[in-house]
């Protein structure tokens, strides 16, 4: 594995949704908190979103036992229905600044996703995130689908 295959996760899923919502989960608050988590049993007690080129998004998710973990970053490319791009950065690593590339593309009335989360050190936090966004994506499927 290259050093650059190696910093980066991929995540490439279908929705039964139209791209504008799939988008819109992405940028909407009230729609990220509810997915955005890891797992069904997390919750997102806080979202906030100003969606324009250099505005900010941060959500907070909270495991069942009340820890609580927050991330944000800055938009930096935003064509609805098409793609968003940020740069990222959990509280737990604020030195680890990573680029988040979401590109949403429409088949049949359903929708493509594909997420690219580079610039990802170290190796465990790669593991990790892999992990968690994986578990976000269920979530999110699940609340596209109600």
């Amino acid at each position: 594995m290259s050093e650059d295959t190696a910093r980066v996760v991929k995540i490439e899923r279908t929705f039964d949704a139209p791209p504008e919502d799939v988008f819109d989960a992405w940028t909407s608050e009230e729609i990220l908190l509810r997915w955005f988590h890891a797992g069904p049993d997390w919750d997102t007690p806080r979202a906030s979103v100003d969606l324009r080129i250099g505005g900010s998004v941060r959500v907070v998710m909270r495991r069942p036992d009340g820890k609580e973990f927050g991330a944000g970053g800055e938009y930096t490319e935003i064509d609805r229905p098409n793609r968003l791009a940020m740069r990222w950065t959990f509280d737990d690593d604020p030195s680890n600044e990573q680029l988040i590339e979401i590109d949403f593309f429409e088949q049949a009335g359903r929708t493509r996703v594909t997420f690219i989360n580079s610039e990802v050190t170290p190796e465990e936090r790669r593991e990790s995130q892999e992990y968690g966004w994986g578990l976000c994506f269920d979530e999110l499927e699940r609340v596209l689908g109600s």
